[in-house]
């Protein structure tokens, strides 16, 4: 009886979940690189109509601080489009926002993958991955801060200026 007493005083109490980390700043810096500069080289694609109109509740439950409503509607975007770079982009903010890192950087190099190497979006994913490795830093992880200078890195090769045309 006695052990059993013993052994009870060694139980640890659960652990509360890690308190959501406020990602606000890590989204800005995201946003950030999202404008073209002069004479740079982007592309976009062509939107479905239906998509839009997901993306478009998306980014008014974000701007509402709902950001589990806005995952909701990327996730049903996605369910339409399902490689669209964009979108997986959009989604990987989104879970950047929640504090999400594994999500936001899974999203982001999903994105990479299947978007272009160039422009605003390449620099969003890049800035994406730096970000989340600038979170893990943070959090002691010590191989983080060499991932974040690469995304760093990587953020300012994707500003390409087009070839000069005649």
């Amino acid at each position: 009886m006695i052990a059993v007493l013993a052994l009870a005083g060694c139980a640890t109490a659960p652990q509360a979940p890690a308190p959501r980390v406020d990602m606000t700043g890590a989204l800005a810096a995201v946003r950030a690189v999202d404008q073209p500069t002069a004479n740079e080289l982007t592309v976009r694609p062509l939107v479905d109509p239906e998509v839009a109109d997901l993306r478009a509740q998306a980014s008014a439950h974000e701007v509402a601080g709902r950001f589990d409503e806005a995952a909701h509607a990327l996730d049903e975007a996605l369910r339409i489009a399902v490689d669209d770079p964009d979108l997986l982009q959009a989604r990987a903010e989104i879970a950047l926002a929640q504090g999400r890192l594994d999500e936001a950087l899974g999203f982001a190099e999903r994105s990479l993958a299947l978007g272009p190497k160039v422009g605003p979006l390449c620099r969003r994913q890049q800035e994406t991955r730096r970000q989340v490795a600038l979170a893990q830093a943070a959090a002691g992880d010590a191989s983080a801060a060499s991932r974040a200078d690469a995304a760093a890195t990587a953020r300012d090769a994707c500003t390409v200026t087009p070839p000069p045309r005649y």
